[in-house]
């Protein structure tokens, strides 16, 4: 494609750019200007969506009200001949709500698919799960060889503290933290280093925390705390499941007391599976954390 092409075309929502000929039949967001996908380009401009590089960070778009919320990081192994398909699958499904980026860790045909920031309750109503069965159904993959992140915004926590209490729940709980996710991974470690540092986590000192990112939690996004910790998964409850660990943990956490810890065990895993099962609004976790218990017990 040719230099002058490209410094004269517009994007359209999803990634994809046309001529300025084509731009003409867009219709257009009146507040950023992003032409919006409800026209045929012409054949010189449609060359589908895009994948963009690694470094690619659009501004956030914030779906929801909050105050918590999440944004997704979902690595998917796509096989060559079908990478077109799944490309145009997750452009079709997502519309504005994801971009899709090159990530070197997979294998070179796939792609990692990024949400912008929804709260809990937005992403389990609006996301469109049923693509993860279309990627399934075309040959695409997502297993403990890849990855699942989860980013929780900081201004969703209500003080330093809670975010201390948060993280140190998910340190003190490795092993069955590790379970519940589906693997243990060398990019996700609990490493005794990071849990000394959750102190520096939760008051947001990135100079202060010489730990690297390739942790449980790595602190040093300037907006969220990345949990790594999850296998992919392209089966809808589980990645549910995950988004609703974490969204459930900032919960629990949230008004746990000195005196929760010390007098009702409140650190404790069955605690929190308890308080899990009590509150309906997690039913993928609920799920999810019955299928682990019933593995570990067999």
């Amino acid at each position: 494609m040719c230099a002058l092409w490209a410094a004269t075309t517009r994007y359209v929502s999803g990634g994809r750019r046309v001529c300025q000929g084509c731009a003409a039949g867009f219709a257009a967001c009146e507040d950023c200007g992003t032409l919006l996908p409800d026209y045929t380009a012409c054949d010189a401009c449609h060359s589908g969506p895009e994948v963009w590089n690694y470094s690619y960070k659009p501004d956030p778009r914030f779906y929801g009200t909050g105050p918590l919320y999440l944004g997704m990081e979902l690595e998917i192994i796509v096989p060559q001949r079908h990478r077109h398909e799944a490309v145009s699958a997750v452009a079709d499904a997502v519309g504005r709500l994801a971009y899709l980026k090159n990530d070197s860790s997979i294998e070179p045909s796939g792609f990692e698919l990024v949400t912008h920031p929804m709260d809990f309750p937005f992403a389990m109503r609006e996301f469109p799960w049923p693509l993860l069965g279309e990627l399934s159904a075309l040959g695409c993959s997502s297993d403990r060889r890849v990855g699942l992140h989860v980013h929780a915004s900081r201004a969703g926590f209500c003080s330093p503290a809670h975010i201390y209490r948060w993280a140190t729940f998910l340190y003190r709980n490795e092993i069955a933290v590790t379970e519940l996710a589906g693997r243990r991974s060398r990019y996700a470690r609990f490493s005794p280093q990071a849990r000394t540092r959750i102190k520096d986590t939760a008051k947001g000192h990135p100079h202060g925390n010489d730990v690297d990112r390739y942790q449980a939690v790595n602190p040093h996004p300037r907006h969220t705390l990345e949990v790594r910790v999850f296998a992919g998964s392209l089966n809808p409850v589980r990645v549910q499941a995950a988004l609703s660990f974490v969204a459930a943990t900032v919960e629990y956490t949230r008004g746990l007391t000195a005196h929760d810890i010390t007098a009702h065990h409140g650190w404790d895993w069955p605690r929190f599976t308890d308080w899990v099962h009590a509150h309906p609004d997690y039913p993928a976790l609920a799920q999810r954390l019955g299928e682990v218990s019933l593995a570990c017990a067999s």
